[in-house]
């Protein structure tokens, strides 16, 4: 593994800046004084809030809005809130939104209909202004946090990778952003097809857990962002150590996911539009890092590191075999 520590040129890692916003909550209900007392509850603690009197108001108002959870009463006329959640699951633009049922019943037997039915979770009348909160809030983060791990590998996804690099800079300490990238990882796919390729992904995820774990304290935070790209973040030190047991470990599991003929001549055979062979090398990883640190570059904006960890893996592409290009330019003094 070779590392170099390059300057400029800009570019994007593909994750747009996070779209800052209350969460919109449909609430159902055709006793307008409930409707009124969680609308106004809501608001007060900064959610958006659209209303509907029954099921079938609701999906009518599916056709313009998206709102992000909804409360959705047992008992209404036209169509009740267990008909409303079916519709709701049948549909593919609505069937992950989460839903929380309201109602009067407090028997287990109607709490099982209206969970089995497809509600994420059950709140009884009377109900008070503290556990309506708690439960909305819950629900929407366990539904976000499920949104947003790759289903593939477990890791975090987008979201959550701007988050946690927000979240770094706010504390002010030194942090280093890494952007991991296959080389020739559309080769594999081409040959061997998407499951094969699936493996590779997994490999490459498993070889970053054991490095990270193998690095020790403080915490290293791992991101999936989707494809075969990958992210981690860690206290500046620990990059080094970081990556050279990550590309071990991975070129050691990917030599074992080769035909075996293809991993002992060191090459596999891609044919082209043609049908005529080309060579294409045995995997390898391309990792660009952007630091911040005291006494060299600081940022205040999660694109911009982001850009610079991309622009490093750009940098990290254009040599051979598996690179690490980091990059420690010093922030331009202020005029």
């Amino acid at each position: 593994m070779s590392t170099a520590e390059p300057g400029p040129v800009v570019d994007d890692l593909g994750l747009d800046a996070e779209e800052q916003r209350p969460d919109l909550v449909l609430v159902v209900d055709d006793d307008q004084d409930i409707a009124s007392f969680v609308e106004f509850n809501l608001k007060v603690h900064g959610f958006d809030v659209i209303r509907a009197r029954d099921g079938q108001e609701a999906l009518d108002m599916m056709e313009t809005h998206r709102p992000d959870l909804a409360l959705v009463d047992w008992m209404m006329p036209r169509m009740d809130g267990v008909e409303l959640i079916r519709r709701l699951r049948a549909d593919p633009l609505t069937s992950a939104l989460p839903v929380i049922m309201l109602t009067a019943r407090s028997m287990t037997v109607d709490k099982v209909v209206g969970l089995t039915t497809g509600a994420d979770d059950y709140l009884t009348k009377p109900f008070d202004t503290a556990e309506l909160i708690a439960r909305v809030s819950t629900t929407l983060r366990r539904n976000k946090e499920f949104r947003e791990v790759s289903p593939l590998t477990g890791l975090p996804g987008n979201a959550r990778v701007r988050r946690e690099i927000s979240d770094r800079m706010r504390a002010g300490g030194d942090y280093s952003v890494g952007y991991i990238d296959i080389d020739r990882f559309k080769s594999v796919n081409d040959v061997y097809g998407f499951d094969r390729g699936d493996e590779f992904i997994i490999a490459l995820a498993r070889s970053l857990q054991r490095a990270s774990a193998a690095t020790g304290k403080p915490s290293i935070f791992l991101g999936h962002i989707g494809g075969d790209d990958f992210v981690f973040i860690c206290h500046p030190d620990q990059v080094l150590p970081l990556t050279k047991s990550m590309v071990t470990d991975f070129e050691s599991a990917a030599d074992r996911l080769y035909d075996p003929k293809d991993a002992q001549r060191g090459y596999i055979e891609v044919p082209d539009r043609r049908g005529n062979k080309q060579r294409a090398a045995l995997v390898t990883l391309s990792i660009g890092v952007a630091q911040a640190t005291a006494g060299g570059r600081q940022f205040d904006d999660p694109r911009m590191v982001i850009a610079v960890a991309s622009e490093m893996k750009k940098v990290a592409k254009s040599q051979p075999g598996s690179y690490v290009a980091i990059d420690r330019r010093r922030s331009e003094p202020e005029a």
